[in-house]
């Protein structure tokens, strides 16, 4: 699985990287920008991300429009929206209006609200079938 970490906050980017880096190949990044460079380049690479964990607020360019972003590059290089980078969005309050708006587009699967468990996270690994639960439990699940 190759993931991509996009957080503002550090412990919350080292938390979150820790975790993943165990499945696979994890990036990570600092802001919304540097997010769509990554999964631009990745895409041009051929070798794209599976799964995304995308803070709502943050500097430069919100979690929100980096998503919007991200979807219209996906569809300029032809992928199909069952294809998409699966996203879990990260929020550290009950934000309910952003997450609401993310799920009404279409944009993402899952969120997560800060402080997270793992077990919530990997959770969501599971049920985006991007581990299976063995393979989670092996890794501290």
């Amino acid at each position: 699985m190759k993931s991509l970490v996009v957080e503002d906050d550090p412990l919350s980017r080292m938390l979150l990287f820790s975790i993943l880096s165990r499945f696979g190949e994890c990036d990570a990044a600092e802001n919304g920008k540097e997010a769509v460079t990554r999964v631009e380049k990745a895409l041009e690479l051929q070798r794209p991300y599976d799964v995304m964990f995308l803070d709502i607020i943050m500097p430069i360019l919100s979690g929100q429009e980096a998503l919007l972003e991200i979807r219209k590059i996906e569809r300029e290089h032809g992928i199909k929206e069952l294809h998409f980078l699966k996203v879990i969005m990260v929020t550290a309050m009950m934000d309910f209006e952003n997450i609401t708006q993310a799920f009404e587009a279409g944009h993402c699967e899952a969120y997560l609200t800060k402080p997270f468990k793992e077990e919530e996270l990997l959770e969501h690994l599971y049920e985006l079938k991007l581990v299976e639960s063995d393979s989670a439990r092996e890794k501290g699940w």
